[in-house]
C-alpha cells in the first residue's frame, strides 16, 4: 500500500522560536525515555550544522522496539507541535531516521549503530558496543542497511570485493 504523501504544511519545517525547539527537544528525549531506549545522546548542531538545531541517537534493543518508538514519537510529535515528522528506514526497523525540523533522531539496533558510529562522525565519541552474548550481530565485514538513498546503495554496488582491490 504506498504512502499517503503529507500535505506540505504539515511537514517538519525548521522553526524560529528557541522556546519551540527546546520544547520539541524535551518531548523527543521524554518520549525515548518513556519506551526505554538505550544509550539515548543528544548532539547540539546549533551553530554546526544548518540542519537541525539537536541530533539525538538512540538505540533500541530490537527491530521490533525501534520501529515502535519511531511510530510513538511521530505520533507524539504530531499531537503536540501539529507537524508531521519525516521517517525513513522503518520497514527494516535497523537504522530508523526522523526528521522532526529542528530535532533530528537516529533509532538504531545497538550492531548497526556501533557500525556506523554517527557520534564519532559528529565528534561527539563513539557509539556504545553493541552487546556481545546472545547478539545475532552481523560480521564486521558486512555492512548493516542504511535507510535507502541512492548513494548508499550506488556506493555499495560499486565497491569492489574484499580482496580485489
Amino acid at each position: 500500500m504506498p504512502a499517503t504523501p503529507v500535505p506540505a504544511s504539515n511537514l517538519a519545517t525548521r522553526s524560529p522560536d528557541p522556546d519551540h525547539v527546546e520544547a520539541l527537544h524535551r518531548i523527543v528525549i521524554q518520549s525515548l525515555d518513556d519506551d526505554q531506549a538505550v544509550d539515548t545522546i543528544s548532539i547540539p548542531l546549533a551553530g554546526k550544522s544548518s540542519i537541525a538545531d539537536y541530533m539525538v541517537i538512540a538505540s533500541g534493543r530490537s527491530t521490533r522496539q525501534v520501529a515502535s518508538m519511531a511510530a510513538k514519537l511521530a505520533e507524539k510529535v504530531k499531537r503536540e507541535i501539529g507537524r508531521s515528522a519525516r521517517i525513513e528506514g522503518l520497514p527494516t526497523a535497523d537504522w530508523v531516521l526522523i526528521d522532526a525540523g529542528d530535532v533530528i533522531v537516529h533509532l538504531f539496533r545497538p550492531e548497526v549503530r556501533t557500525f556506523y558510529n554517527l557520534e564519532r562522525m559528529w565528534s561527539f565519541g563513539d557509539a556504545p558496543a553493541a552487546p556481545a552474548e546472545g547478539s545475532s550481530a552481523a560480521p564486521a565485514q558486512e555492512s548493516p542497511a542504511a535507510p535507502a538513498t541512492d548513494h548508499a546503495a550506488a556506493s555499495a554496488q560499486d565497491a569492489p570485493a574484499p580482496g580485489n582491490a
